[in-house]
């Protein structure tokens, strides 16, 4: 394990029992990303005051204990109904396992040198073994730096939470940590979206996802993914932006420039010719606002749409188009298409998951999301946070977050995740190297 080592692990349960006889039926969207898990990582500098190596996790138990009492879906057990063998959760406060470790050095020298393969020690993840029924589907990694420093790893199954449920929950627990109430209290409902009496929906993201759905991705191969975060300041995005301005259009939003920018460096290293055109690329957003669902709603509710072909040259003046064809495949995730696919979903009974980013290069939109605000000790604000969208296959992908200075409004974060050799090439692309990003992990 190196420089990590894990000392216990641990079953933590709510502080109330949970209503016997519950049961949690998954969406059509949850059930659609069984085959991924999500992995995050939150770095915070300082260790509590006053508080021993060690006494800081059992404060951390003690807060998730009562946090869990919002989310008894959390501490079930996935199992199938008898009618279609669709998976479901029995509430029956089975308990979240929790993973205690500690790590040489102090957080601050560990930033310095982190990479994909060592960040990820730092959260502890499990695949689902052959009898679900005892296996958890939420982990959490408590990981205390000997010289000073703490980081708390959540991974879980993506049927259960997409990424900004997740957040949400790790926000809830500092907000019980802090004695306070949740800010963003959950809200376990169905999802349904209908259209009465529609004869003829939409169906841009029907194709999408029948299209993934008939061409199945296995990630048993031989390419080595690696992940580089790179920071994006106020300026680099605003810089970026500018780039990516066609005349007469609407700006770019910082996702849709950012998402254009990596799209079309990416392309150019993995294209075998000038003329190729850029790669297959889906988008991927959170439309609880579409949806007009609380931003508590807890589940699944980030859709998968795929970006128009682009042809032709690679050069740098492909990165204002590269960001309109972003942007009207954003505009058409909208409540009807949306409701349509749901509906599409439903009706023909599809259950036959497959990795959404398993072909195409993936972006994905992570604008609503503020990790930074998850403060389980005052004055003590997480100092960098990593998303992950696991496994990984096809062309990669590029997750996309709002950086942590409040004065920094349109800084961001981009993880990409890529081969180890086209990440080489991604950083010495000039049309990159123009805006200077920093370098946050390599």
């Amino acid at each position: 394990m190196g420089e990590v080592s894990r000392i216990c692990k641990r079953t933590v349960v709510s502080t109330k029992p949970v209503e016997a006889g519950k049961y949690h039926p998954l969406s059509v969207l949850d059930r659609h990303m069984e085959k991924n898990h999500i992995r995050m990582v939150f770095y915070y500098y300082h260790t509590w005051p006053d508080k021993e190596l060690g006494k800081i996790t059992g404060k951390l138990r003690e807060s998730l204990s009562e946090a869990l009492n919002s989310f008894p879906v959390l501490t079930g057990r996935l199992i199938t109904d008898h009618d279609k063998g669709h998976w479901k959760i029995k509430c029956n406060d089975a308990g979240v396992r929790v993973i205690e470790a500690k790590a040489k050095g102090s957080l601050h020298r560990w930033l310095k040198n982190v990479n994909r393969e060592k960040e990820l020690q730092l959260v502890y993840w499990e695949d689902m073994y052959y009898k679900p029924y005892f296996w958890s589907t939420f982990y959490v990694q408590l990981t205390e730096f000997e010289e000073g420093g703490l980081a708390i790893g959540l991974s879980c199954t993506h049927m259960l939470a997409d990424p900004t449920s997740a957040t949400s929950f790790v926000k809830a627990w500092a907000d019980i940590s802090l004695g306070l109430n949740m800010t963003s209290p959950p809200f376990f409902q169905p999802l349904s979206v209908r259209r009465p009496g529609n004869q003829n929906p939409y169906t841009d993201l029907i194709g999408h996802y029948s299209s993934s759905i008939q061409k199945p991705t296995s990630v048993k191969g031989t390419t080595r993914y690696t992940t580089i975060t790179l920071g994006f300041s106020h300026q680099m995005v605003a810089a970026c932006m500018a780039m990516a301005q066609s005349t007469g259009a609407p700006s770019p939003s910082p996702f849709g420039a950012l998402a254009g920018l990596f799209w079309v460096c990416l392309s150019k290293i993995k294209s075998k010719g000038p003329n190729d055109g850029l790669v297959g690329l889906s988008v991927c957003l959170d439309v609880r606002k579409a949806l007009n669902l609380d931003r508590g709603f807890f589940g699944n509710c980030m859709i998968y749409n795929k970006v128009p072909a682009i042809a032709g040259d690679l050069g740098d003046t492909r990165l204002a188009q590269a960001a309109t064809a972003i942007r009207e495949a954003e505009e058409k995730m909208e409540r009807e298409r949306i409701a349509d696919l749901i509906e599409w979903f439903e009706n023909n009974d599809i259950n036959n998951p497959t990795m959404m980013n398993g072909h195409d290069l993936i972006c994905a939109s992570l604008e609503t999301e503020d990790p930074y605000s998850a403060v389980f000790e005052n004055g003590f604000n997480p100092i960098r946070v990593s998303y992950y969208v696991e496994p990984v296959a096809g062309e990669g992908q590029v997750v996309i977050f709002p950086w942590k200075a409040a004065e920094d409004i349109l800084g961001r974060v981009a993880m990409v995740t890529v081969a180890e050799d086209e990440a080489s090439e991604l950083c010495k692309d000039d049309l990159l190297l123009n805006l200077s990003p920093t370098i946050l992990m390599k």
